[in-house]
């Protein structure tokens, strides 16, 4: 299958899936880190690309079956990668997901292997393997952005400027591939410019 005949397929379940990216911004989330993983793509071909823009575009719809005040409360608060919502977002990520799949005719082995990697990509301390290192990659990046800082830095209620530090000190350590680190350290500097944060 060539690539546009596949982008056309990935633009299908964008569609299935929009009523679900409506919880805490996923709705800008999710297509600034599906941006990322094509490019992420593009430096490791022998990953898998359906299982990469799949998982990609559905990692977070999970967050739509949790209420928005626990989502800030107990989601971003201490231990926040450890707290039940984020499990909760996982599993049922999980189970949207194959209802999304289904419906848009993706077969049993892709539905399982995107829910395999959505299933954890939270709070799973190490990647299983390669697709599952670019979700995590495509899934960070998106923060490194003047888009991410802006919208992060009310979630952790803290300035940009603050917000960019807390990147640069551990969001870079976070990054599972070495075009992950390269990509986030080039948006930060070009975020930084941008928002003039050599000033303020």
């Amino acid at each position: 299958m060539n690539i546009s005949l596949k982008t056309g397929r990935y633009d299908a379940v964008w569609r299935a899936a929009e009523t679900y990216m409506r919880a805490r911004k996923n709705d800008v989330h999710i297509p600034l880190s599906y941006a990322f993983a094509r490019k992420l793509l593009e430096v490791y071909p022998e990953a898998d690309e359906d299982i990469v823009s799949l998982a990609i575009l559905l990692h977070d719809i999970g967050w739509w079956s949790i209420d928005a005040t626990d989502i800030f409360e107990k989601g971003f608060g201490p231990n926040m990668m450890q707290s039940d919502v984020r499990f909760l977002h996982e599993s049922e990520g999980v189970r949207l997901s194959r209802e999304v799949l289904e419906q848009t005719g993706w077969p049993e082995h892709v539905i399982a292997a995107v829910g395999e990697i959505i299933d954890g990509h939270d709070t799973r301390p190490e990647p299983r393997h390669l697709n599952d290192r670019l979700v995590r990659d495509a899934d960070k990046l998106w923060r490194f952005t003047v888009t991410g800082v802006s919208v992060a830095c009310d979630w952790f209620k803290m300035n940009p400027h603050q917000y960019a530090d807390r990147l640069e000190a551990t969001g870079l350590q976070q990054l599972e591939t070495d075009a992950g680190l390269k990509m986030a350290t080039e948006e930060l500097a070009l975020t930084r410019q941008a928002l003039l944060l050599h000033l303020i």
